[in-house]
């Protein structure tokens, strides 16, 4: 029998609206933006979510480019949101420990607030005793982030960008910012950073999410099992300033080169843990060539879930939520007690601006900053 022509052209027609409809739909899957609401100043907030084929899911809102939520499988296939955080913006436009943010000019601490650069001295807020913490005031974790969809072939993302103006929070120069979060099919969140200036300028940005592994809200992070690729680590003083030491774990209860349970030495009475009242200190990437490596692994024993952190920064801050005391209500009406999470943040280490001996933080005009961090999500056997 023929094939009326004009039938097979209705018919392939239909084919292409029915694959492009197929594509639009698949595309609001793995990709999708909503209102998050808006700043006092009467501006926009909008969230976006990323999610891969497994059901993976993370949701980031342009302000503070922060990681709002991040739910994965545990070793039965059940989702939980691993990140803590709030519901809504008015959680995050309070008070708060930078839940999920990008945090710059220079994440971390400065010590006494100041450093100098090219002879001239900068002076910024003292925002943490006598220093300044996660560039200062008003840095990249409270201001608002211009976004847009940068999947391709399939694989979601957003990427957020920002000009930091020359003396902002005090720092010079005219600080271009792009950060770019991807969700791989493999389970995998890669935070790419980049960054131009004008001027010379010093540079350390990271991400400050809250993990706790058996989900948000689910008691204390002390049966997490963590290894950390580092044999050294920067000891602090009583601000919590590095001392421009670069000392061996071997021997400290800061040794976590093998699987070992957070809470197992973490009440220990060597003076860097009652400083750090508990983990909150940097530790030194093992690397045996440039790239990005692996810095830590993390298992829940209880979930199965595990988080692989990997980088091509020199440091990791290991910090244990020591300053959460409780008081801070966040998703699902849940509050965060002390210890109920924690953090790696990849990173240069603290205070390089005024330690000339660490890895150099400065960037100069004509150089193109770019850093890349894969957070990794796996399960593991019932042991």
């Amino acid at each position: 029998m023929r094939s009326h022509p004009s039938l097979l052209l209705a018919i392939a027609s239909s084919l292409a609206l029915l694959s492009c409809s197929s594509e639009k739909r698949s595309s609001a899957r793995t990709f999708d933006s909503r209102s998050f609401g808006s700043l006092p100043s009467g501006e926009s907030v909008e969230l976006f979510t990323l999610r891969n084929p497994s059901g993976m899911e993370a949701s980031i809102t342009n302000y503070g480019a922060r990681l709002v939520s991040l739910k994965v499988p545990d070793r039965n296939g059940n989702f939980a949101d691993v990140v803590l955080g709030f519901d809504s913006l008015d959680g995050y436009l309070k008070p708060n420990p930078y839940f999920g943010a990008v945090v710059g000019r220079y994440g971390n601490r400065i010590a006494h607030a100041r450093f100098v650069l090219d002879g001239a001295t900068y002076t910024l807020a003292k925002n943490d005793g006598d220093n300044t913490l996660h560039g200062g005031l008003k840095g990249f974790d409270k201001v608002l982030w211009t976004a847009r969809d940068a999947s391709a072939n399939g694989v979601p993302a957003v990427q957020l960008t920002y000009l930091s103006k020359d003396g902002e929070e005090g720092f010079p120069g005219n600080l271009n910012v792009t950060v770019t979060y991807t969700l791989t099919p493999d389970n995998a969140l890669h935070i790419d950073y980049a960054a131009t200036t004008d001027k010379d300028t010093v540079l350390n940005i990271t991400n400050h999410s809250y993990f706790n592994l058996a989900g948000q809200g689910s008691g204390l992070i002390l049966g997490h099992v963590l290894t950390l690729n580092a044999s050294r680590f920067t000891p602090v003083d009583a601000g919590l300033i590095p001392t421009g030491e670069l000392r061996p774990v071997d021997g400290t209860p800061l040794d976590f080169r093998k699987p070992t349970p957070i809470g197992e030495r973490i009440d220990s009475t060597d003076p860097q843990i009652v400083l750090g009242k508990g983990y909150d200190h940097n530790f030194v990437i093992d690397r045996s060539a440039p790239g990005v490596a692996l810095a830590a692994r993390v298992l829940d024993p209880a979930s199965g879930r595990v988080m692989e952190v990997s980088t091509d920064q020199p440091g990791v801050q290991f910090y244990t939520g020591n300053f959460l005391d409780g008081s801070v209500t966040g998703k699902d009406g849940k509050s965060y007690p002390r210890r109920s999470a924690l953090c790696l943040e990849t990173q240069h280490f603290p205070d390089s601006p005024n330690q000339p001996s660490f890895p150099p933080v400065v960037l100069h005009p004509g150089d193109h900053f770019q850093s890349t961090t894969v957070f990794h999500f796996s399960t593991a056997p019932a042991q």
